[in-house]
C-alpha cells in the first residue's frame, strides 16, 4: 500500500479540476447532501465553497494523495468547534473508485492520530441521516452516535458522532 500524503488545497485550476472529479465520482453523496447536481458540478461553486471553508478560522481543507500523486480524497477539518471545543471532521470524501479499499479508514486514522498527538481527547463529526452508508462506515471505526440535530448551513437532519481518542 502506498503512503497517503495530506497537503493543503492550494486552489490551483488543476487541483479544483481534480476535486470536481472527486465529487463527480460520488454521485450518491452529492444526491444525499443536495449541494451539487452529480450530473453537472460547477467548478466555480466547488472552489467558492472550499475557499469559504478554508477561510474560516481553525479550518483546513486538505487533499489526500497516494504516493504517485493521484488525488484519493478530500478532508475538511475544524480544529475547535465553537460550541463544544472538540475538533471536527467536516468532510471526508474518498474517490468513488476507491470505496471499500481501505482509503477512508486510513484517512480517518491519520486524522485521529494527528489530534491524538496534539493531546485532544476526542473528535466529532456529523453524518447526514439520509446517508446510512456513511453512518455504518464511521460506526465500524468505533465512532458512536451522541446526538441528532440539523446542520448549521443547510438545516439537514444529521447524526452527530464522537470518537474517544485517549
Amino acid at each position: 500500500m502506498s503512503p497517503l500524503l495530506l497537503s493543503p488545497l492550494r486552489f490551483s485550476p488543476e487541483e479544483i479540476t481534480e476535486v470536481v472529479g472527486l465529487y463527480t465520482s460520488n454521485p450518491e453523496y452529492c444526491r444525499a447532501a443536495g449541494e451539487y447536481d452529480p450530473e453537472c458540478i460547477p467548478a466555480d461553486a466547488v472552489e467558492a465553497d472550499l475557499r469559504e471553508e478554508a477561510e474560516t478560522e481553525g479550518c483546513e481543507v486538505l487533499l489526500a494523495r497516494e504516493g504517485q500523486g493521484r488525488i484519493v480524497g478530500l478532508l475538511c477539518l475544524l480544529d475547535r468547534h465553537p460550541t463544544d471545543g472538540h475538533p471536527w471532521i467536516g468532510l471526508l470524501l474518498v474517490h468513488g473508485s476507491l470505496h471499500r479499499h481501505g482509503v477512508g479508514r486510513r484517512l480517518a486514522g491519520l486524522v485521529e492520530e494527528r489530534f491524538r498527538r496534539e493531546g485532544r481527547d476526542g473528535i466529532r463529526l456529523a453524518v447526514l441521516e439520509n446517508n446510512p452508508a456513511a453512518s455504518a462506515f464511521w460506526s465500524s471505526l468505533g465512532w458512536q452516535e451522541i446526538d441528532r440535530r440539523t446542520d448549521r448551513q443547510y438545516r439537514r437532519p444529521c447524526i452527530v458522532m464522537h470518537k474517544q481518542l485517549i
